[in-house]
């Protein structure tokens, strides 16, 4: 019983730093219509010829929604690693503060697990729902499966970098840079790239081409959502560890103070 209450406790407050961050909650809002509007009208409906690696297909549909999908591959990723790491950057007094006290790090990172899952589904669904409004997607549940495991995995990239990195700034830029490199590179239409076997170990990589395969084909390989997860168990490792140590200089030692000048008590019950 105290086990659920301690976990309570911390996804409560986890929300709540989430529901503070009212530009990200405006992004999520009003970004992700908004590029994949633009993305559709902007983009030639022509032909577009690409491969779907996943099935096994050379594919021809129309471009504004193959960028459209790509955009939202890029909206979800960009979102939810960008609320990631705001939330785990400015809490992390918070976090340290409680793991002086005795409050167990496994509960606080189990509450950053559950608010980045009902984050990433929120946004993932919210991008397929939109998308949906231009055009009908083969599978959409599976298309939102796979934005949901793109969303996943940079939501931990996002924990990572609010644990390591000193200043605000650089989590923005590093998990833009990366969203849009790793996109761009997979973009069939503007990349060369997306046929070079490099792209593979893109970070979203298995999520492009499940939900290419959603999107445009009636045939599904797991073989890519599992990719996908991989991808995820290991950020997702990475930001256990670079949590853990944020937080293990914080336990509580005699004689030892906090870094705002308070006492920590040499044991806590």
């Amino acid at each position: 019983m105290r086990t659920v209450v301690l976990f309570a406790t911390a996804a409560r407050f986890a929300l709540l730093e989430h529901a503070r961050n009212r530009l990200a909650l405006v992004l999520a809002g009003a970004f992700v219509p908004l590029w994949l509007s633009l993305a559709y009208v902007t983009v030639p409906g022509n032909p577009a010829h690409f491969t779907l690696r996943s099935v096994g297909e050379v594919r021809t549909d129309h471009g504004n929604e193959v960028i459209q999908m790509i955009a939202a591959l890029n909206a979800v990723t960009l979102i939810t690693g960008f609320m990631m790491f705001a939330a785990t950057f400015s809490s992390g007094r918070f976090d340290r503060r409680l793991a002086m006290a005795g409050y167990p790090r496994t509960h606080l990172a189990a509450a950053k697990l559950a608010a980045l899952t009902l984050i990433a589904a929120a946004v993932a669904a919210y991008a397929t729902v939109i998308l949906c409004l231009y055009w009908s997607p083969r599978q959409p549940v599976p298309l939102a499966f796979a934005f949901f495991g793109a969303a996943m995995t940079y939501g931990v990239l996002g924990v990572t970098f609010g644990s390591v990195l000193r200043r605000e700034v650089e989590g923005m830029v590093a998990v833009a840079m990366i969203s849009g490199i790793d996109i761009g590179l997979q973009n069939p239409l503007y990349s060369s790239g997306a046929e070079s076997d490099l792209v593979q170990y893109m970070p979203a990589f298995g999520a492009v081409q499940s939900a290419g395969a959603a999107a445009f084909s009636t045939s599904w390989n797991p073989l890519y959502t599992a990719i996908q997860w991989l991808w995820f168990a290991g950020a997702a490792l990475l930001a256990l560890l670079t949590f853990h140590r944020r937080t293990r200089s914080a336990l509580p030692r005699s004689g030892r103070s906090d870094p705002g000048g308070e006492p920590v008590p040499a044991s806590v019950p």
